[in-house]
């Protein structure tokens, strides 16, 4: 997905586009990995209240303390370590998890059968 030194603690996470059975032709969606505590962690870019984007800006997840992911639109508050929701309207709802891992100086998406690479149809 990018390279290790892209993601900062508590800094910028990178988007990625992702494709789930649950699509409709022509919809876009995105997944995204941020660091936290020195560990890399891998979401659905996708609020649990209602379906829409988290990030406020393009690739901006974390609150203003860079302690939790916000959602811009609702204000949800996730635990960037489990995508737990510990404020606002999805209080205990938790966001879908992208497996990721780091090797080798580069960030790694493992797809699976929920949520795998867009095809061509699915606008790449």
């Amino acid at each position: 997905m990018c390279a290790s030194e892209a993601l900062v603690d508590g800094g910028s996470g990178t988007r990625f586009p992702v494709a789930t059975p649950w699509m409709r032709p022509g919809q876009r969606m995105t997944g995204f990995v941020i660091r936290f505590d020195g560990q890399v962690y891998g979401y659905l870019n996708e609020c649990r209240h209602v379906p829409t984007e988290l990030d406020w800006q393009e690739g901006e997840f974390f609150d203003h303390s860079g302690l939790y992911l916000i959602c811009a639109t609702h204000g949800a508050a996730y635990e960037p370590e489990s995508g737990h929701c510990v404020a606002g309207p999805c209080r205990g709802a938790r966001l879908t998890v992208l497996q990721v891992a780091e090797q080798g100086g580069m960030i790694y998406w493992f797809p699976d059968e929920k949520i795998h690479a867009p095809t061509p149809e699915q606008g790449e």
